[in-house]
């Protein structure tokens, strides 16, 4: 494949350029110091508000790039439900975005998002080939079941209206944000070890269990489990036929008659509460949540599973309305969000950068060890608001990176039979 066209070679000298000479001639002289040294003036006035989930638009990291950047960024952080409405019908009122890989599929084509430059992204060398390629760094291809990042990351052409089926010079967004997500449990109260997704649906736990109350997740969660103890094997877990998701919904609904299920929560602090309170000892769950069940001193672990994990990633995104300055900010601003600081805020909360070798160079060599290695804490080590969270001698759940994102059994989805699904799943959870 031919190499993508730098776009300034393609249209001669841009006003980024322009800017970028004008101001580096200042910053010789000794007017300007600091980074980035571009267009300094120009950007005092310059805002960008950027939309997330609250586990990733977080009020620090906003602070933190206004002084490395010299421009405002603000968070607005919303549940994933109401994000997703934003994005169709008050884009507008936002500039960039944590834009979940499966939100892509709702807004891609819709006039919603714009494309970015492959060639405008610092650090894309050093984005994990997980996204970029389909494949891990020893070659193994990574899971295609449900919605993988490598499928929803490229775009056809500039205007961005398709999604291609390989590498292109266009982007639907910058990678940003990964996990490898499972079950969380507390130890103490479960009386035995939790080895399988099997172990969510035992009678052991009846009322004790909870599911994320979310059609995709949940259905996927309960299909890992329903799976695992042999009750149904699936084409595609993250991609069900109509037959498979009736059949899952109805075994669903036997083991919610049962009495299984404490609750099926919606948001964040929901989770949290759940099993700290001790109400649930085995449930859907986020890896910042089990960090904020253990800051209040509590056991909670991210369970690794012998089936694998379930997989997820975000996007930086760019809404479509950006032009001129402001959109020159808002790509300046994504290559920050890759440079280190924001990955190493949400390592300290569970969640990996999607460009872990810039983290790298702003953790603590401990942290490092602890987060990404799976080697155990040579010290104390803070939560992202500076909280002790980990203990000398712990050892990250499920080991190091790759142990975690080399074991993805499912990714995050939107199925072919979306509508059907959440039809099915409001039945369920009314029931």
């Amino acid at each position: 494949m031919s190499k993508p066209i730098d776009e300034g070679q393609a249209k001669g000298p841009t006003r980024r350029r322009l800017l970028q000479a004008a101001i580096g001639a200042a910053a010789g002289s000794g007017a300007l110091t600091g980074f980035p040294t571009i267009w300094a003036q120009n950007i005092r006035d310059i805002t960008l508000q950027h939309a997330g989930p609250p586990v990733t638009a977080i009020p620090q990291i906003a602070e933190q790039a206004g002084k490395d950047l010299g421009f405002t960024v603000r968070m607005q952080a919303s549940e994933n439900a109401d994000l997703l409405n934003r994005f169709l019908s008050q884009s507008s009122a936002i500039d960039v975005a944590d834009v979940s890989i499966t939100f892509l599929k709702y807004l891609v084509g819709r006039n919603v998002l714009q494309t970015i430059p492959v060639s405008k992204l610092k650090y894309w060398d050093q984005t994990i080939p997980v996204f970029t390629k389909g494949e891990y760094p020893d070659g193994r291809k990574a899971s295609t079941e449900g919605l993988a990042p490598y499928g929803v990351l490229y775009a056809t052409t500039e205007e961005g209206k398709a999604f291609a089926p390989g590498p292109t010079a266009w982007v639907t967004g910058m990678p940003s944000v990964t996990n490898a997500d499972t079950l969380g449990i507390r130890p103490d109260l479960t009386g035995r070890p939790i080895t399988s997704w099997a172990d969510l649906l035992d009678p052991a736990f009846k009322g004790k269990a909870a599911l994320q109350d979310q059609p995709t997740i949940g259905i996927i969660d309960v299909a890992m489990a329903v799976q695992a103890r042999g009750s149904m094997a699936y084409g595609n877990k993250g991609n069900m036929t109509r037959a498979e998701i009736d059949k899952t919904i109805a075994l669903m609904m036997e083991i919610k008659r049962s009495g299984q299920f404490r609750s099926f929560w919606t948001t964040f602090d929901q989770s949290v509460n759940l099993m700290a309170s001790g109400e649930v000892v085995i449930q859907s769950m986020w890896s910042p949540a089990v960090s904020a069940v253990r800051t209040r001193g509590i056991p909670c672990t991210f369970q690794p599973l012998k089936e694998g994990y379930r997989g997820w990633g975000y996007n930086l995104g760019l809404m479509k309305h950006l032009t001129g300055l402001k959109r020159d900010c808002a790509i300046e601003y994504a290559n920050w969000y890759a440079s280190g600081f924001q990955g190493a805020f949400i390592a300290r909360q569970g969640y990996y950068s999607a460009q872990p070798e810039t983290v790298r160079k702003v953790l603590t060599p401990a942290e490092w060890d602890y987060w990404y290695d799976g080697k155990p804490a040579a010290t104390d080590l803070p939560d992202p608001f500076g909280k002790p969270a980990i203990k000398p001698g712990e050892v990250r759940d499920g080991g190091a990176f790759w142990q975690r994102m080399g074991n993805i059994a499912v990714w995050n989805s939107v199925m072919d039979e979306d509508r059907y699904l959440t039809r099915k799943w409001n039945e369920f959870i009314t029931s």
